[in-house]
């Protein structure tokens, strides 16, 4: 990651939404957090529906909070903006040479279960998350572990 370069990237689409680039984020190593992407979900009229970002790489903090975090606006859900919002993604993440992604959830979070099925991952297991892991601290519990071979 020491050469690490954030792709020329403004807009993903599918032709039914639109992932509009809000920032990028360095890498932290002090804090272990990778480079990252974040966008605002769009739907083609070009109304912000939701947003989402994606980590590229791999550490134990990813694959408890995953490569991949989306959250979709109350009014607009149902319509499989966060799952093509991954499948966007997806591309991205191979231009940087991944070949596999973890996105995860809570286990009670159905609606974020169907999202990855819905987006072709597969349900690695569901893990206590690490007693030290930042989201444990904040009081969650567990994770499921989806991964997503690119």
């Amino acid at each position: 990651m020491d050469r690490f370069s954030f792709f020329d990237v403004e807009v993903l689409t599918d032709g039914e939404i639109l992932l509009m680039l809000e920032k990028t984020v360095p890498a932290n190593p002090a804090k272990d957090w990778l480079p990252s992407y974040h966008f605002k979900i769009c739907d083609k009229a070009g109304h912000k529906v939701g947003q989402c970002d994606l980590r590229i790489g791999h550490n134990e903090k990813v694959y408890y909070g995953g490569n991949i975090g989306y959250l979709v606006e109350e009014p607009y859900r149902g319509n499989h903006y966060a799952g093509k919002a991954c499948k966007l993604l997806f591309h991205l993440a191979i231009r940087h040479g991944m070949d596999y992604l973890i996105i995860t959830c809570n286990p009670d979070n159905y609606p974020s279960r169907k999202t990855c099925e819905y987006a072709g991952g597969i349900l690695r297991e569901i893990v206590d998350l690490p007693k030290d892991n930042d989201m444990r601290l904040d009081g969650e519990t567990r994770k499921c572990i989806y991964e997503f071979a690119l």
